[in-house]
């Protein structure tokens, strides 16, 4: 994986790239999974805007040296009031609900372009986004295909399903809810995370 980087980026970089964003996502995800991916990619980059003009973003790219985006993930620490949240703590038991989404940090998406799958390029992605992350817990909603390369990652990468064949309001889509505990910080511990846009250091 010589040829790809690992880097952070902030929010502003991750506006200002929006249409490589969404055209990874796309390719990756939408054109196998959805009927329509052109109006489904539309659809998520309006979401992706929202969520792009929040200071808590957290991002991590992967990009070659020509700066091509091939890889990314972005989380956003979970709040009451943001409708994953909000459905699937209230698909839980209280007090599960309470452990898992409490402090955590939701895994909005990860995705690498189909040329670049298999290199391990999704798994550094994902532990550079959780690397140092000040929350408890990580959780993610990832399609109900206990066998795709997916679910291998993130089970091989210690997320445990809290709810199987999920499905969110307004999808017939069946989804796995999976959260991961986390190193976390002591409660009077500053909140740590690496200059965005900076080369990260991956394991």
């Amino acid at each position: 994986m010589t040829d790809v980087r690992i880097v952070r980026w902030s929010p502003a970089r991750m506006r200002a790239r929006l249409d490589d964003v969404i055209a990874v996502y796309k390719a990756a995800f939408l054109d196998h999974h959805e009927d329509d991916p052109v109006r489904a990619a539309r659809d998520r980059a309006t979401h992706a805007r929202r969520h792009f003009d929040r200071r808590d973003l957290r991002a991590v790219a992967a990009v070659t040296p020509d700066d091509e985006l091939v890889g990314m993930t972005y989380g956003l620490p979970g709040k009451n009031g943001q409708w994953w949240h909000d459905v699937v703590a209230g698909a839980l038991p209280e007090g599960t609900a309470a452990h898992w989404l409490a402090d955590c940090l939701e895994v909005v998406e990860l995705h690498v372009l189909p040329g670049y799958q298999g290199r391990g390029i999704g798994r550094d992605l994902l532990r550079e986004l959780l690397r140092d992350v000040p929350h408890r817990t990580a959780a993610l909603s990832a399609l109900e295909l206990p066998g795709s390369r997916a679910r291998r990652l993130y089970a091989s990468e210690g997320f445990v399903p809290l709810l199987s064949h999920f499905q969110f309001p307004g999808s017939g889509t069946e989804y796995a809810v999976l959260g991961k505990e986390l190193p976390g910080r002591d409660a009077d511990d500053p909140p740590r995370s690496a200059p965005a846009g900076q080369p990260a250091r991956v394991p």
